[in-house]
């Protein structure tokens, strides 16, 4: 069955029905709006959108997978403030002749992927439309702490990264030549596995900096270089690469730190904290932070790709 036969409100109901509320949700779909508890009475709010032909392929990816994907891609951006997840509203713009049950594992696959944080989908919208679109808004709690920001990058802090590195990239890598194995890492690029608890973690033990890294590890620390006016060096002998993606880079003939490096959608965590500080659980220090402007790789400027920029 396509959507045009269930109709939108049959679609509604069928997607409702895969939905459950997590503690924070008051009131959840049904209504003119949700309502979401605030213990903190700040609200921290991010919004994704993901674009068929550009953040994903029905060939490469389940329903399921899209739905774990897009819930990831903003619940990370909550967590990389030093906050946890609350809700997410979802928009979804289909063609009419989008199967019916594709929808609806895409809704199972973001109420699965925000229970792992205690959230859910609370509320959205729906829309005809001719390329399938999925727009997400994350609500986040602070639980009475100050934010994490870009800004706050000190000389003389090291930068720690929690989750990993590099899988989805490599994974995006082998699906594009027209492999399906390794299946960690087309796995990983199919359903990112995010540190969601290292965020809060990183600003209880007084992390200066975060940032999610969706779009590239060197494109993402530029945006905490930048902010906060500081240098970062990424020193390359601290990430290790596992074997199936050293495999995976010699067959296709693409050198692994590029993945790493340069690679997105793992939604990995990386943070800057105090010289003196005691990393949580999970974090490794990857760099250090120094007076200068810029990123650099082992005290030299990378001369390979440093992430996705959507308009380049």
């Amino acid at each position: 069955m396509s959507i045009a036969e269930a109709g939108e409100f049959g679609l509604i109901a069928r997607v409702v029905a895969r939905l459950e509320n997590g503690p924070t949700t008051l009131l959840g779909p049904g209504d003119d709006s949700a309502i979401v508890a605030a213990p903190d009475g700040r609200i921290v709010a991010s919004t994704d959108v993901l674009v068929e032909g550009r953040h994903f392929r029905r060939d490469w990816s389940s329903g399921a997978d899209v739905g774990h994907r897009a819930a990831a891609a903003n619940l990370a951006d909550i967590a990389a403030m030093g906050a946890v997840p609350t809700a997410l509203l979802v928009g979804l713009c289909a063609p009419a002749d989008l199967e019916l049950s594709w929808a609806e594992e895409l809704a199972g696959g973001l109420s699965d992927e925000a229970a792992l944080t205690g959230a859910s989908v609370v509320g959205g919208d729906t829309s005809a439309s001719p390329t399938l679109t999925i727009a997400v808004t994350a609500l986040g709690d602070l639980g009475g702490r100050p934010p994490v920001l870009r800004s706050g990058a000190q000389p003389g802090d090291v930068i720690a990264i929690a989750g990993r590195i590099g899988h989805a990239a490599a994974g995006y890598t082998v699906l594009s030549r027209g492999f399906r194995t390794p299946k960690a890492l087309v796995e990983a690029y199919r359903r990112p596995v995010v540190p969601y608890e290292a965020g809060p973690a990183a600003a209880r033990a007084g992390a200066t900096a975060m940032i999610d890294v969706s779009d590239g590890l060197l494109q993402d620390l530029g945006h905490i270089a930048r902010a906060s006016v500081v240098g970062v060096d990424v020193h390359t002998n601290t990430f290790e690469i596992s074997g199936q993606m050293r495999d995976a880079a010699a067959a296709l003939g693409v050198d692994p730190l590029q993945w790493i490096l340069g690679g997105g959608d793992d939604h990995a965590l990386v943070a800057t904290f105090p010289a003196e500080a005691v990393l949580p659980q999970d974090w490794t220090v990857i760099g250090k932070v120094h007076e200068s402007t810029g990123v650099t790789v082992d005290g030299r400027p990378w001369g390979g790709p440093v992430g996705w920029d959507h308009f380049r």
